[in-house]
């Protein structure tokens, strides 16, 4: 699936992700053991924000000064509803540049969706837009060699793909950052997240 398609299909799912049916605690208690990683609570970008808001209310709290991004239209309008206090960019991830550095970046659950070529350019990409000693947490599949899939996902068919473990922490460690955690969060699921820190 290209990104289009992906945003195509997030938009349908935007109301789910949008309704008090969704789970807006998936994923925050592994952001408040990054947040505790970072040196400074300045500047924070949601990457792949999508409607819930719930990552931004999080970072928020935090006193960051919060930026949201992400390539669906739908999911972004409900997302601006919710918080028009932040500043959101509709873009894809593959293509766009960071404006600044950012003490904490998210891509919770979304960089997975990007063409499975364009990975090590994302996460180089994210890995450079920390500020130094920025943190970084992100999602991928928890498997050893590069693979991708179509699966549905209430209905919509979506694109799911990673790089494996071990050329993640090639990546990283190649851009002056440091892995500071790594856990199957939901095994026996095969799903993974880490918390990257940029160092000096």
């Amino acid at each position: 699936m290209t990104p289009e398609q992906v945003a195509q299909s997030y938009d349908q799912l935007a109301p789910i992700w949008n309704s008090d049916d969704f789970n807006r605690a998936n994923g925050i208690a592994q952001h408040e053991k990054a947040i505790q990683f970072c040196e400074d609570k300045k500047t924070a970008i949601d990457v792949g924000c999508g409607s819930s808001g719930r990552i931004i209310d999080l970072m928020l709290k935090e006193d960051f000064e919060v930026e949201g991004l992400d390539i669906s239209p739908e999911m972004l309008r409900l997302a601006k509803q919710r918080h028009p206090e932040v500043t959101f960019h509709l873009a894809d991830i593959c293509t766009w540049e960071f404006p600044r550095k950012y003490d904490l970046i998210s891509a919770w659950d979304s960089i997975w969706h990007a063409p499975l070529v364009e990975h090590e350019k994302i996460l180089r990409k994210l890995c450079t837009g920390l500020s130094e000693g920025g943190i970084l947490i992100f999602t991928s599949g928890g498997v050893d060699q590069p693979e991708d899939i179509i699966n549905p996902c209430e209905g919509q068919p979506m694109y799911h793909a990673a790089l494996g473990i071990p050329k993640l922490l090639e990546i990283v460690s190649g851009q002056d950052c440091v892995c500071r955690h790594l856990e199957y969060d939901q095994f026996p699921e095969l799903h993974i997240y880490l918390i990257v820190q940029k160092i000096a």
